[in-house]
């Protein structure tokens, strides 16, 4: 799509953003811990076949961790106990599988840190001028540590991630209720705002709660999934909704007069 043809979000009453792939590159920390993580658990359990990077696509990316675990378990016909988000990282539930995994996220998030998307600071310097509100819609109980390390969570009024959904028992990504929920805390209409996904349970999630626009970000999910999913659009950065300004503009069309 030519980038005169893409959408202005700042003409929507305010755009909703996913957090990992979308705002910031922790997928691909969030896809490290898991495959870590899975990988020794499925030879230690001799659980076939091997872990692949599209199960991380499939069956965790967008979910709540512990929705995660238990849907990629089901894929190979493994059922454990659900447990307790406080049991200990050796236990064989649900939760103590999914606790193994956000050691391994924490310990690089701590260690390396990490830097907001460019194109996606540039969209949102856009919204901000434009005094177009914003929120983050995330499936991570680490989504206020992993804004505070790129140092932007000033940014976000609303923050709806795991840890809210936990609480209110929220259901995860596919179903609307993140979304939706994040809409209320900001005091707008689906229906006149923007949800910005990269994550194919995201996309579903944001289009079964009925956003006017629903934005996908393609970082490996392939751009037909993602329409097929319910995206309106598909980018592979934000910086593509970024409209050019004013006097870029001027320069532009001086350039192509005296061409």
């Amino acid at each position: 799509m030519a980038p005169n043809a893409l959408p202005d979000l700042t003409a929507y009453d305010a755009v909703l953003f996913d957090l990992d792939g979308v705002i910031t590159p922790t997928a691909e920390v969030h896809m490290h811990a898991w495959q870590r993580m899975f990988e020794e658990l499925f030879a230690e359990w001799d659980i076939t076949p091997a872990y692949t990077e599209r199960d991380y696509f499939d069956y965790l990316d967008g979910k709540k961790r512990y929705d995660g675990v238990a849907s990629l378990l089901r894929s190979r016909d493994v059922e454990v106990p659900w447990g307790d988000p406080s049991d200990p990282l050796e236990a064989d539930t649900v939760c103590g599988i999914g606790n193994r995994k956000n050691v391994y996220f924490e310990q690089v998030l701590r260690s390396e840190g990490i830097t907001a998307y460019p194109g996606s600071i540039a969209l949102l310097d856009e919204l901000a001028a434009a005094g177009t509100p914003v929120a983050i819609v995330s499936s991570s109980k680490n989504a206020q540590e992993v804004l505070q390390v790129a140092g932007i969570l000033d940014r976000f009024p609303v923050v709806m991630d795991g840890v809210i959904a936990e609480r209110d028992h929220l259901a995860s990504k596919p179903a609307p209720d993140v979304f939706v929920e994040a809409a209320r805390m900001l005091g707008v209409d689906p229906a006149r705002s923007v949800a910005v996904e990269d994550a194919l349970s995201g996309v579903q999630s944001a289009a079964a709660g009925g956003f006017g626009l629903v934005v996908g970000v393609d970082r490996g999910v392939g751009p037909d999934v993602l329409l097929e999913a319910g995206a309106h659009i598909v980018v592979d950065d934000l910086a593509a909704l970024v409209r050019p300004s004013s006097d870029s503009a001027s320069a532009s069309d001086s350039e192509e007069h005296s061409a």
